[in-house]
């Protein structure tokens, strides 16, 4: 497997899991997916959990991956925008598996814990 950003990962299961994972990554995706471009401060509102130093972390890692693209327009006040690139749209099916997993997994425990009651 390739060396990547100074890991050595096993698999590629591994190394997607790197890139995309932790709490607020998958999240942040999510939202550039399903609504498009979004500004800093509108992605923020999104994820009312998250700092805004984390999501700026975030932000920049996924712009490592080349997951976002963060455009910067000159005009003052200053703009940046951030979207997906085609890495990023690529996740999207991914992603929405996961929610339907999700999703279904919810409603059975919560069906089964109707159950016992």
């Amino acid at each position: 497997m390739p060396n990547f950003a100074e890991k050595n990962f096993n698999c590629e299961k591994e190394l997607t899991l790197s890139v995309i994972g932790g709490k607020w990554k998958m999240l942040i995706i999510w939202h550039l997916g399903k609504i498009g471009t979004k500004r800093f401060g509108e992605l923020k509102a999104l994820m009312p959990g998250i700092t805004q130093r984390m999501l700026t972390n975030q932000l920049r890692e996924l712009e490592a991956h080349h997951i976002v693209h963060r455009e910067v327009y000159p005009v003052v006040p200053p703009k940046v925008e951030y979207s997906l690139t085609g890495y990023g749209d690529r996740l999207m099916p991914i992603l929405d598996a996961m929610y339907e997993w999700g999703k279904d997994y919810m409603e059975e425990m919560l069906d089964e814990q109707e159950v016992i009651k």
